[in-house]
Order: C-alpha cells, then structure tokens, then sequence
C-alpha cells in the first residue's frame, strides 16, 4: 500500500509537470522571444504570413543568441498606437470593473440578506441570464445602442459591461455565508442597510471582491467580439483587437503580448492570497 501510494503520488505529479511545461511554454517562448534583436526574429520567424507553401515552417527558438529591449523600444517608442490602443482598453476595463463592482455588491447585499416579494425568482432569472451565451445578448444589445446612439461610443461596451449578473451570483455565495445575527445588532444600534452594508458586509467579503475583480479584469482586458462589433473606428478600440491584428511583425507581436500579460500577471501576484481564498469560499453554499 505505502509503495502503490508513492507511485500514485509520483505519477501524479508526472502528470501535472507535463501540463504545466504545455501550459506556460507558449508564454515562456512568447517572453524569450521578445528578447531577441530584429535579425534573429527575422531569421526564425520570416516565413510567417508568406503564401509560399514551401516556407510554412519556422524555427521555434528558446533563448536568444543576444539579450535585447530593441523590441520594446519599437513598441513603446516607434509605435504609438500601440500606447494609444493600451489606454483605451484601461479607459474601459476600469469603469466597468468599478461599476459592476459596486452594482453587484448592492445587488447581492438585497438577495442575500433583504426580504421582499419574489426575491427567489428573480434571483433565477439573474443566473439564466448568466448562463446565456454571450452571442445570444450580442444582438440586443446591439439594438439597443444603435436607439441609444451609442454605437462607435465605449459607452456601449461599458454599460453592459456593469450591469452583468456574474458578479451578483458570486457575491451572493459570500453574503449568505454572514450570519443575521451581525445584522440583527447592528440594526439595535440603530444602523441603517447602508451603514451595515458598508461597516459590516464589505469588510467580510474582500476576499470575494478581490476574485470578482481580478475576474472581471481578465475577462474584460481579453475581450475581441464587443469592440469588433460596437466600435468601427480602429483608433477606439483596445489592445485586444490590436494584438489580433499584428501580421508580418513577429517582434513587435511578442513584445506587445510580454506587456499586453503583464497588467494581468501583476494583479495576479498582488492578488493572488485573495484570489484563492475568494474561489474557494465562493462555492460554500449555493
């Protein structure tokens, strides 16, 4: 038995070394890379957007022969759309982070802990709308803006952006983990729902806003579909779509994506005992 369980251990961790390597090897070439100069990409990667059949293949190289920042220069410096693209994706990504932060917090504060009529039902209808493909809302909210005039406008991404109902459900787990009893007290001393709200509620589920927020973040500083749909001017849309639209530029392409990660990597590290602890503690009690 203690051998059969010494080799399970063993393998398993065989399986989760294998996963790992495929995994972060993209991103481990996508860094290495970014360090090369113009010549060695040139060389490894010139076949790349070309249409000879012959040519297809490229030589995938780990490490550079010579340590560089030349692409990041071009980036930073040579192309300032690049920068421009970089601010209008924070000029999004935060309001909505910020609104649906706020709204679903309130909203999870009222079906978790108010009692009124029809709060279950209308809670269901928040987690249908959850589970709803995102193509099946795209439309609609397409029309909506076009009657709005908010077509071309980051307002339109934003708007749907905030009143999303993932964040209610998930905050919803935390809340109904906090005993009435907190509540009940408060209310004794004469505390309003606000004041108990913010005094009490927000300071017991900061590791759930945490996660919420480092969710929101990487799912909003990923998204294509939205701007590709709302916006047509190329010069009002994010980094995302930029970066899905670099071709015949290797170089400029892994340094872009190196600084394009790095928002999500340091929020990550910043984040990351809150994150785990807001994960597990979300699945508690539906």
């Amino acid at each position: 038995m203690f051998v059969a369980s010494i080799l399970r251990k063993i393998a398993l961790t065989m399986v989760m070394g294998v996963i790992a390597f495929v995994l972060l090897f993209p991103i481990v070439i996508t860094f290495t890379n970014s360090l090369m100069t113009a010549q060695e990409i040139g060389i490894n990667y010139s076949p790349i957007g070309q249409m000879n059949k012959a040519a297809r293949f490229v030589n995938i190289k780990l490490l550079p022969d010579q340590v560089t920042l030349e692409q990041y220069g071009k980036v930073l410096v040579g192309s300032p759309r690049y920068l421009k693209m970089f601010w209008n994706s924070a000029f999004m990504v935060i309001p909505i982070i910020a609104g649906q932060t706020l709204v679903a917090s309130l909203a999870a504060y009222a079906f978790s802990k108010l009692r009124f009529p029809g709060r279950e039902p209308l809670f269901l209808v928040y987690v249908f709308t959850m589970l709803m493909p995102f193509q099946v809302t795209l439309v609609p909210n397409y029309m909506m803006a076009d009657k709005l005039g908010l077509l071309n406008s980051p307002i339109a991404i934003i708007l749907p952006g905030i009143f999303a109902a993932f964040g209610v459900f998930m905050l919803r787990q935390f809340m109904l983990e906090i005993p009435y009893a907190y509540m009940e007290a408060a209310k004794m001393d004469g505390a309003s729902h606000l004041r108990i709200f913010y005094t009490i509620i927000v300071p017991m589920i900061m590791p759930g806003l945490a996660a919420l927020i480092l969710l929101l973040f990487v799912d909003y500083w990923n998204m294509v579909e939205q701007p590709i749909v709302f916006l047509d001017d190329p010069f009002k849309q994010p980094l995302s779509v930029y970066l899905s639209r670099i071709n015949g530029e290797p170089g400029i392409a892994f340094a872009a994506s190196v600084l394009y990660m790095a928002p999500m990597v340091l929020l990550f590290l910043y984040a990351e005992s809150y994150f785990i602890e807001g994960i597990q503690l979300s699945g508690l009690k539906g």
